[in-house]
């Protein structure tokens, strides 16, 4: 058996993290299926997106900044409100989504700071989305307009973050677990600390502490299979009490949708992450193809659950035309933290 050394595991982590989000990317947000398949076949390798998308809903989103300071569209504020407009029509195949972009952001916090700061990373946070050109996306999700909202009242930063339920909201815990990857106590609080910078709330501090501690385990080479049956056996985290044993027995298509939705609401798509590791912890190539093809919230799904597959097998998880093939691949010199 060959073993897996931790630098490894955790660049597997950090790389499966951008790759589900950016093969998942062409196809965000679809939920019919037979369209998604009908538009892109199966997406096996990076796209690049195409317009119209017929599930977009952002011919009924609004965002209007109260003041410059606010501003956090800026020149993709003419999209808002058109009929069948892709969320990522700009952006390249490989290319990652400003969800995971973000988590750039906590990965230069990481180093610029020796470890995760709160007030640092809100900073960049601030800068990142009020400067034009800083990425690419057409659209931004509620966190984000929610947060500036309050911060062009002149709110203090971190009181910012509004009170939050979705899944895109955890994907910068996976740098900060990496980094605190020999100390499993101060990596789920770390990890919670860093996702209440956006996103405020029980819903999601639970929600992190589950994802940190699952993560932490994989990444200290404990099989993903026995870290997910001990998270259920204490029955103690609202997300973890789900038949996932029973469930891997079964199509995907008979679990997410019939029994968990494909939205990106925690109390759904974090049991479907736990459901997907399970299966497909042992063929994480298909992993992260069947929940591309599964469509909602995959982006945000895929993050977490390419994170997972990836500290479970390491680098070797992920094809080569895969990794090289990010637009952006992952800073991965806070590996070098131990």
């Amino acid at each position: 058996m060959t073993t897996i050394r931790p630098e490894d595991r955790a660049k597997g982590a950090l790389y499966g993290a951008a790759i589900g989000d950016a093969l998942a990317m062409p196809v965000h947000w679809y939920y019919n299926r037979g369209a998604l398949l009908r538009d892109y076949g199966t997406v096996d390798e990076f796209l690049r997106p195409k317009n119209p998308h017929p599930d977009s809903i952002l011919w009924r989103s609004r965002y209007v900044p109260p003041n410059q300071e606010a501003d956090i569209l800026h020149d993709q504020a003419k999209w808002w409100g058109q009929r069948e407009i892709h969320y990522h029509q700009f952006l390249e195949a490989g290319e990652n989504t400003l969800t995971w972009k973000l988590a750039n952001e906590v990965i230069a916090s990481l180093n610029a700071r020796g470890g995760q700061d709160s007030a640092d990373y809100l900073a960049r946070y601030i800068c990142y989305l009020t400067t034009p050109g800083q990425h690419r996306d057409t659209y931004l999700e509620e966190c984000h307009r929610g947060f500036f909202a309050n911060y062009a009242k002149g709110i203090p930063p971190n009181r910012c973050a509004i009170k939050e339920k979705h899944i895109g909201g955890l994907a910068g815990l996976v740098p900060v677990v990496a980094w605190y990857r020999n100390d499993r106590e101060l990596a789920v609080t770390k990890a919670k600390d860093q996702v209440a910078t956006t996103h405020a709330g029980e819903a999601m501090a639970e929600a992190a502490a589950l994802i940190a501690d699952l993560l932490w385990q994989t990444l200290n080479g404990r099989p993903l299979a026995e870290a997910i049956a001990e998270v259920q056996s204490r029955q103690a985290n609202r997300y973890a009490r789900h038949p996932f044993g029973k469930w891997s027995l079964k199509p995907d298509e008979s679990i997410i949708g019939p029994k968990l939705s494909s939205a990106c609401y925690l109390e759904d798509s974090v049991p479907a992450v736990i459901f997907l590791a399970l299966k497909y912890h042992d063929c994480p190539r298909e992993g992260l193809i069947a929940n591309t093809m599964l469509g909602g919230d995959n982006v945000h799904r895929g993050i977490l659950l390419g994170a997972l597959l990836g500290a479970e097998k390491g680098m070797s998880a992920w094809p080569k035309s895969w990794s090289s093939g990010l637009k952006q691949p992952p800073n991965d010199s806070l590996l070098s933290s131990d």
